[in-house]
């Protein structure tokens, strides 16, 4: 019986042997996977923004005017300046070249008001020698730029996509008529009741360099439409503000300094791949 066992044991080692060696030797199965493609993220969007200043300032605005008792000029910097509008507007097209780098050309819009004081030694226009005088100003201005701006995206986590640029262009500053109120202030004599002297002077437009700087974050809320919320800091280069022709002929002129903004904006980008 023990023999018996014995040798059962044996063969059905052995027949297990033998079907392992086969299975080893046998082609193992095919297992097929569906097809995965890859599309790179490219092509065309078109974006707008919005945005709100929360800081706006300007270097050195200068008023020069002619003093016809010495055949001279007096130049002297605003003592105070304020520079209203908050708002700006931004429409572009640009092309997505990959996962990471994107570009645009962007026409940005914003206007604002200009208030300024400044006082002087010299008489004002008609007043008593020996007094000064202490001047009001008050103008507007329109300015559009047309920008060229380079993005890295720096990955996507969440739908999130988090990204810095830097554009540079050109921004034209369209000057409304500035209106000014010169009060006489006494000096070496006094005023005497001088009255205060209005004058108007037609503003100017010109191009001047512009540079920005942006950071900020995208969010996917459908396929091909993304909400940017961003920061962007712009440079504007000094230019004319009135009198630009009268330089040269002993008018009155003035030029406002380079304005920097940092702005707050929201904007929405819809890719057309």
């Amino acid at each position: 019986m023990i023999r018996f066992d014995a040798l059962a044991l044996a063969a059905a080692m052995a027949s297990a042997s033998a079907g392992i060696a086969f299975a080893a030797d046998a082609t193992p199965p095919e297992i097929k996977m569906p097809e995965v493609s890859v599309k790179d993220a490219k092509g065309w969007y078109v974006r707008g923004d919005v945005g709100y200043t929360v800081n706006a300032s300007r270097t050195d605005t200068r008023f020069r005017a002619y003093n016809p008792a010495s055949s001279d000029y007096s130049s002297n910097s605003f003592d105070s300046t304020r520079f209203g509008g908050d708002f700006s507007g931004s429409l572009g097209v640009g092309y997505q070249f990959n996962d990471l780098f994107r570009a645009d050309v962007a026409g940005d819009f914003f206007s604002g008001d200009f208030d300024g004081r400044i006082s002087s030694n010299s008489p004002c226009s008609g007043g008593p020698g020996g007094t000064g005088c202490s001047t009001k100003a008050h103008s507007s201005f329109r300015a559009g730029s047309l920008m060229v701006n380079g993005y890295v995206d720096l990955g996507t986590l969440a739908g999130f996509t988090p990204y810095v640029g830097a554009g540079l262009g050109a921004t034209r500053v369209s000057w409304s008529n500035v209106n000014t109120i010169g009060s006489c202030s006494d000096g070496a004599s006094s005023c005497g009741g001088a009255a205060s002297v209005s004058a108007r002077y037609s503003g100017d437009s010109d191009w001047r360099l512009t540079y920005a700087l942006m950071a900020g974050v995208a969010y996917e809320v459908a396929p091909n439409v993304k909400v940017d919320l961003g920061y962007r800091f712009s440079h504007i280069a000094g230019g004319e503000m009135f009198g630009g022709s009268a330089a040269s002929t002993g008018g009155t002129t003035g030029r406002d300094g380079a304005l920097s903004r940092h702005e707050i904006r929201v904007g929405l980008r819809i890719t057309t791949w």
